[in-house]
């Protein structure tokens, strides 16, 4: 009989896809690096490495020396693609229509996909940022269908009652509603109601 008992380290799965909106993912991976005891596994599609270029001044180096575990988009058979490798979830920030597309119908093509695809069937937390607007009827429909597959919709929009002074605090506002999503505790910004500042790292 196996009684073998081993401490599992809390991990969480992060996937950055191809969409406008990488300083959210940077945003995020800043600050799950300061959480204790969080293992996070980053997994980057080709288009997000695309649109890293574009929209940011960090190297791919640099993004992925954020995670504690980086794997290729194209190895389905990294850990984080098995239901049977324990997570406490999943977030993929941006995510584009088309891995939004996938991961509602299914559609595990790739290892971000898939380890959507595995999250939703162990009945993990999901959560997809999409960024894009206007939201034409495919994506509205598609985001209809991964909420009925048990995802969590969080579009890529902040609040202003913080009274944001800079675009940092703007992309705090998203991480800490990611952070809340998944029961991790770190204060990122401002809450409704809260008058004391916060001091942040």
């Amino acid at each position: 009989m196996y009684t073998r008992h081993m401490s599992v380290p809390k991990r969480l799965v992060v996937g950055l896809s191809g969409a406008s909106g990488i300083p959210y993912a940077l945003d995020l991976l800043q600050t799950l690096r300061r959480i204790p005891g969080l293992e996070t596994h980053l997994v980057m599609t080709q288009g997000a490495k695309r649109v890293l270029v574009e929209e940011a001044e960090l190297s791919l180096e640099a993004v992925e020396a954020l995670a504690h575990v980086v794997h290729r988009s194209s190895d389905l058979g990294a850990p984080v693609a098995s239901g049977s490798f324990r997570t406490v979830g999943m977030v993929v920030v941006p995510c584009s229509a088309t891995t939004l597309s996938k991961v509602a119908y299914g559609l595990a093509d790739n290892l971000l996909t898939r380890a959507a695809y595995v999250t939703l069937k162990e009945r993990r937390p999901l959560v997809l940022v999409p960024r894009e607007t206007p939201l034409p009827l495919p994506s509205l429909e598609a985001m209809v269908r991964a909420a009925q597959a048990g995802a969590t919709i969080l579009p890529a929009a902040p609040g202003f009652y913080h009274k944001p002074k800079a675009i940092d605090d703007l992309l705090a506002f998203m991480t800490q509603r990611i952070l809340d999503l998944f029961g991790l505790e770190y204060p990122r910004a401002p809450r409704w109601g809260e008058v004391r500042e916060l001091e942040l790292d």
